[in-house]
């Protein structure tokens, strides 16, 4: 009880901080707000992504390659920016250095996208849940720190509680596809008496960063085989092929 406490009065707190002018946490140059205009402007160029993987594609409106011949499991999958230099460094802040001052800021970026996408219209969002352990060494959930700033703007209902990871798996970096998608296996689950809340219901998941999708794609699986209509993935950050990097 006293840990919850204390970490809503730090969120409360570094949300009145987000609100105070301050450095810009890219050039350190001082302004309203955590993310200034300028970087904003400079290293979020406008970029035509796949709508199955939000990989950037040099053409709209049509699926990449991977997309054609094994698509992952999402209506449509949105990208705020590429997870490379600064973004890399300012959402490691936001997971591994408790940077929830970040959190506002951020999640205005995925606003925008999401805004700018368009992507057909969801009932639900929902942010991808840590697993237990990983959670209670962190303190916090970062996607759910999004993904609660996301909703209100886009009058939607936001459940930390619905989607659950049953169990943390070893760090999916390092690994190959095949190798990602066995390590998540099974690793998710639905609240025990919450799945008419997902049945026949359009849903956004929420996630920071996505690499192969293919943690997002075990969670929206589950979401699918316990009824949800269609799972889209509102992401962060996407990282580039190699050759786009």
């Amino acid at each position: 009880m006293l840990a919850s406490r204390l970490r809503q009065g730090f969120c409360a707190l570094a949300a009145l901080a987000a609100a105070l002018p301050s450095q810009c946490a890219v050039c350190r140059a001082w302004d309203a707000g955590r993310l200034c205009r300028d970087c904003r402007t400079r290293f979020i160029p406008p970029v035509t992504r796949c709508s199955g993987c939000a990989l950037p594609l040099p053409q709209p409106d049509v699926p990449c390659a991977d997309c054609l011949h094994a698509p992952l499991p999402f209506e449509r999958c949105v990208a705020a920016l590429d997870y490379a230099w600064p973004w890399n460094g300012v959402i490691g802040q936001l997971k591994f250095h408790d940077g929830l001052d970040l959190a506002g800021a951020l999640s205005a970026l995925l606003l925008q996208a999401v805004r700018c996408e368009a992507p057909p219209p969801v009932e639900l969002l929902l942010p991808l849940p840590l697993g237990p352990h990983r959670l209670q060494e962190r303190g916090y959930n970062q996607t759910w720190e999004l993904a609660r700033r996301l909703a209100p703007p886009l009058d939607l209902r936001c459940d930390a509680r619905l989607l659950l990871r049953l169990f943390d798996t070893p760090r999916q970096s390092g690994l190959a596809q095949a190798q990602r998608s066995a390590n998540v296996r099974g690793a998710f689950g639905i609240a025990t008496g919450r799945a008419a809340a997902l049945r026949g219901r359009r849903v956004a998941l929420l996630d920071d960063v996505m690499t192969t999708g293919a943690t997002a794609a075990e969670a929206a699986r589950t979401l699918l085989d316990a009824g949800a209509a269609a799972v889209q993935l509102w992401v962060l950050a996407r990282t580039p092929r190699p050759s786009q990097a």
